[in-house]
C-alpha cells in the first residue's frame, strides 16, 4: 500500500471511506496529483460528483432544467453559436425507459463544437466570457449526469441489484500530467469491469469518448459518429472515480457484450489487445469496504450512502482539505464562475 486516503461525507448520517492506495507507476502520478490538488485547496466540483443515485435530489427534471438554462445562455451570448433544442423526460427518455441515445449524442456534439479538444480548444470557446465558459462545460457534465441517472432508474425498475451508482471526486482547473507506456499496462478491455468500492483515474481529459462510450451510445462505425471525438488518453489528473456498483464481469451477459465489443473494435481497425487504445478504467486503489461500512454487501453500502452523499473532507498522510459549500447553494453558479475566471 502506497498510501491511505480518508472522505469524510456528511448528511443525516456521517461516515468517513478509507481508501488504500496501490504501488504502482499511475498510482505515484496520480497520488502526487492529488496531493497537490488538495494543498492548493482546488474546487471540488459538487454539481457532478454523485452519478446514479436515484434517491437523489439531482432528478431528470432537475438536470434537463439546467441543460435548458445553459443552451438558453449560450443562445444569448455573441458567440454566434446557436442550439435550436430542448430537452425534458418525455424526449429524452423511451418507452422502455433507456435513453433516447440520439438526443445525448446531439447533445454532447453540442459541447465538442464548442469547446474542442485538449490541443485543439475551439475558437468559440477561447471567445467566451467566465460565465459563458461554464454553461459550456455544463452541457457535458449534465449530458454524463443524466446518461448515468436514467441508467440507473431502468435498472431499479429491470434489475435493481445492477443500477450503477458511482462518486466522481473532479476539481476545477485540475493540473494534468502525461501518461507513460508503463501506464498503460492498467487498461485493457477486462478494466471495464469495475470493483464495487474501486479507485479509478478519472475519464479521459483530452475532451471526446472513449471507445467503450461509442459502442454503448452510438452502435455503428465509427466512420458514422454523431460526436467527434474518440481519442486514446494521454493526460491524467489527481481525478478519480469510485465505483459503487456491483461488479459485473463474471456474468454471462457482460461476458457477452465485451465480446461484442471485440468484435465491433476490430471491424473498426482497432486491435482489442493494444493497451495504448487506454480503453476501460485504470485502478489505483480500493476502498476497504470492511472498515468503511462494517459490511461488503452492497445493498448496506448502498443504504449507508444515499443519507451522506456531501463530500465535506478529504486527507491523504500529507495534507488535507475541508469543503463546506453544497451544489444546492445559492450562489453556487457563482462560486465556480469565480474560480474559473
Amino acid at each position: 500500500m502506497l498510501d491511505r486516503i480518508e472522505i469524510d461525507l456528511r448528511g443525516a448520517d456521517n461516515l468517513t471511506l478509507y481508501i488504500d492506495v496501490a504501488d504502482n507507476s499511475l498510482s505515484r502520478k496520480w497520488l502526487s496529483a492529488l496531493n497537490d490538488i488538495i494543498r492548493n485547496n482546488l474546487h471540488l466540483e459538487k454539481n457532478y460528483c454523485w452519478l446514479g443515485w436515484t434517491d437523489s435530489a439531482r432528478n431528470a427534471e432537475y438536470i434537463c432544467n439546467r441543460i435548458n438554462e445553459s443552451i438558453a445562455a449560450i443562445n444569448r451570448s455573441d458567440l454566434g453559436y446557436c442550439i435550436n433544442d430542448y430537452f425534458d423526460a418525455a424526449n429524452t427518455i423511451q418507452s422502455d425507459l433507456d435513453i433516447n441515445h440520439d438526443h445525448m449524442n446531439q447533445l454532447h456534439r453540442y459541447f465538442e463544437d464548442l469547446q474542442g479538444w485538449s490541443g485543439g480548444i475551439s475558437d468559440y470557446y477561447h471567445r467566451a466570457d467566465p460565465t459563458i465558459r461554464w454553461h459550456i462545460r455544463q452541457l457535458n457534465l449534465l449530458c454524463h449526469e443524466y446518461e448515468s441517472l436514467i441508467l440507473s432508474m431502468r435498472k431499479l425498475v429491470q434489475a435493481p441489484e445492477w443500477r450503477r451508482p458511482s462518486q466522481l471526486m473532479c476539481w476545477l482547473n485540475a493540473p494534468r500530467f502525461a501518461l507513460d507506456v508503463e501506464d498503460y499496462e492498467l487498461f485493457g478491455v477486462e478494466t471495464i469491469n469495475r470493483d464495487l468500492g474501486g479507485v479509478y483515474v478519472g475519464v479521459n481529459k483530452a475532451v471526446g469518448k472513449h471507445h467503450w462510450e461509442v459502442f454503448i451510445d452510438e452502435q455503428q462505425n465509427v466512420d458514422q459518429l454523431v460526436t467527434t471525438g474518440l481519442r486514446s488518453q494521454t493526460e491524467a489528473a489527481g481525478d478519480f472515480d469510485i465505483e459503487w456498483g456491483n461488479k459485473t464481469g463474471a456474468h454471462e451477459w457482460q461476458i457477452k457484450k465485451l465480446a461484442e465489443f471485440r468484435t465491433w473494435l476490430v471491424a473498426n481497425g482497432f486491435d482489442p489487445q493494444d493497451k495504448s487504445l487506454t480503453i476501460g478504467h485504470p485502478k489505483v486503489a480500493q476502498v476497504d469496504l470492511q472498515r468503511s461500512f462494517g459490511t461488503t454487501n452492497y445493498r448496506e453500502i448502498w443504504d449507508q450512502l444515499v443519507p451522506c452523499l456531501d463530500v465535506y473532507k478529504i486527507r491523504t498522510s500529507s495534507v488535507e482539505a475541508t469543503y463546506e459549500y453544497r451544489w444546492s447553494d445559492t450562489d453556487y453558479a457563482e462560486q465556480q464562475i469565480r474560480r474559473l475566471g
